[in-house]
């Protein structure tokens, strides 16, 4: 059977779009195919200024549009013009009886409703914004696929109009693949209204919870060559997800992850307060440090591990200079991920084609409430972002020895640094650079040896006597267990600790940690991260 036997004609459309992108071509180019346009409102007007013959739909269905618009497609003559079966006899039926005549092209998009919510639109303006006769018309085209077309996506008029003048409709494989990105279409817009409605009600755990984003770009493979991967964006589209790659390779899957994770740690520093960067590495940070500049900045969090740095992700929490640039393409580094990047800068990172830079404009709110979601089999678990800074943290001496001035704050930076390392999780932390950082072990006291053990290594390779833990404050993501991990910190050379406390043995702990003259608060906050 020839494609123009399976193709059914499109003789009549309907064309009700929000997104106005290409539809008068599309309009012009279904007109000169001899196809009826129907159409309604803003999208008639449109056609008619451009001078295309098209009906209103209230002159079709004989009933006129009221109430603002909420009610001109909801008829029996716009519905049964989609869903009637055409070799259905009885539905033929029907039709001939109620002057029902075939829809054969649909063509619509929704009102706007993800953009009032990002632009923090009022309640009552994104509830106005709520499509209806919209979605009906696109789930009743895409039921009735086999005999209708529908489009949701101006990007597919050009493969529409494609298949219309070589078979005069479209084929069997096309109207399913519109289909099926028709319900995908639907249903993104209503788990974006359910979400947002359970927020405006303080909701937290509604009966049922959706996840819906929009393809931004396919990727090369996943965590593993034989694993397909994709990057989805919410509406919001913000961060990574909507990050704008200036040069180098397509990234991959690690390599969003690994961003992701530097963007997030990052943001806890602001550039107004001290430029900062942070090196990561497999999810984990491998090096953080404030400077004067970025590039200091960067040279300390590189003295940290630069071993782990090698094949890296570097984020900054501003925009990169010529002379930051300079000192990041001196080793191989996988992205660069920058609020920006300056004109010199980018020549220099131009000149290593396999470094990816990305540039994501105004970095995350630390503090920003919203959910994460980590997949289960068979389901998934969901839960409010940690958005507790340690700025925000209230610190509570528990030892017999206050902390300086200088422990204080490279003990508030070093927690929150320890906030975005794999737990279990010890950070050493000195003069604004992380020295040593211990990550992932299943003892706390393996994090505090393996943290120092990191140090001794990165003081050795750039030729000093002692590890760079010395002198140094040491956090930990949740509470000592027992007292031998911070004894392993004191040994490391640690003189001050932070913890959020609460365990049983805190008595125990306490006294350890004032035998040894250290210093020592408690937060009241766990940073877990598994």
């Amino acid at each position: 059977m020839s494609d123009s036997a399976t193709a059914p004609r499109i003789r009549r459309a309907l064309l009700s779009v929000s997104d106005k992108r290409g539809v008068v071509a599309f309009a012009a180019a279904l007109a000169r195919h001899g196809v009826e346009l129907l159409s309604t409102g803003g999208t008639a007007a449109a056609l008619q200024r451009a001078g295309i013959s098209v009906r209103d739909v209230a002159e079709h269905t004989g009933f006129p549009e009221m109430m603002d618009g909420r009610l001109k497609t909801l008829h029996p003559k716009v519905h049964g013009g989609l869903l009637a079966i055409r070799d259905n006899p009885a539905h033929a039926q029907a039709a001939a009886a109620h002057g029902i005549a075939p829809i054969d092209l649909l063509a619509v998009n929704l009102y706007p409703f993800e953009a009032a919510v990002a632009e923090r639109a009022p309640f009552a303006a994104c509830i106005d914004t709520i499509d209806i006769g919209g979605p009906a018309m696109i789930r009743a085209a895409a039921k009735n696929h086999a005999s209708v077309c529908v489009v949701v996506d101006p990007d597919d008029y050009g493969t529409v109009l494609a298949e219309l003048a070589a078979h005069g409709g479209a084929s069997p494989a096309l109207r399913r693949a519109l289909a099926a990105k028709a319900f995908a279409r639907t249903a993104a817009y209503d788990a974006a209204i359910a979400a947002w409605f359970a927020d405006e009600i303080g909701e937290a755990n509604p009966r049922w919870r959706t996840i819906a984003g929009s393809l931004v770009q396919a990727l090369r493979y996943g965590e593993n060559p034989h694993q397909r991967a994709a990057l989805y964006a919410f509406p919001e589209r913000s961060g990574i997800a909507a990050a704008v790659q200036h040069q180098g390779r397509d990234l991959s899957y690690n390599n969003l992850i690994d961003s992701d994770a530097a963007v997030a740690l990052i943001a806890e520093f602001a550039f107004a307060q001290s430029p900062a960067v942070a090196i990561i590495k497999h999810g984990n940070p491998c090096g953080v440090a404030l400077g004067a500049s970025l590039v200091e900045a960067y040279r300390n969090a590189l003295r940290c591990d630069p071993v782990s740095a090698f094949g890296g992700i570097v984020a900054s929490n501003g925009p990169v200079d010529a002379a930051a640039a300079g000192e990041m393409c001196k080793i191989l580094t996988e992205v660069v991920v920058a609020p920006d990047a300056t004109a010199e800068a980018r020549a220099i990172f131009a000149a290593r084609r396999n470094l990816r830079l990305l540039t994501i404009g105004a970095l995350p709110d630390p503090r920003a409430e919203g959910v994460t979601f980590r997949e289960l089999s068979g389901g998934f678990l969901v839960q409010s972002r940690d958005n507790i800074v340690a700025d925000d943290a209230s610190l509570k001496v528990v030892s017999k020895r206050s902390p300086t001035p200088q422990e204080l704050a490279d003990m508030r930076f070093a927690f929150a640094v320890a906030k975005h390392v794999k737990s279990n999780a010890i950070v050493y932390a000195k003069d604004g650079a992380s020295v040593g950082i211990g990550a992932g072990q299943m003892s706390r006291v393996d994090s505090a040896r393996f943290a120092a053990l990191k140090a001794l290594q990165a003081a050795q390779a750039a030729g000093l006597s002692e590890g760079l833990c010395r002198g140094s404050v040491a956090a930990s993501d949740a509470y000592f267990p027992f007292a031998d991990g911070l004894i392993a910190a004191a040994e490391a050379g640690a003189t001050a600790v932070i913890q959020p406390g609460g365990s049983l043995r805190d008595g125990e702990v306490i006294a350890a940690a004032d035998a040894r003259g250290m210093a020592m608060v408690f937060t009241g906050v766990r940073h877990f991260r598994h």
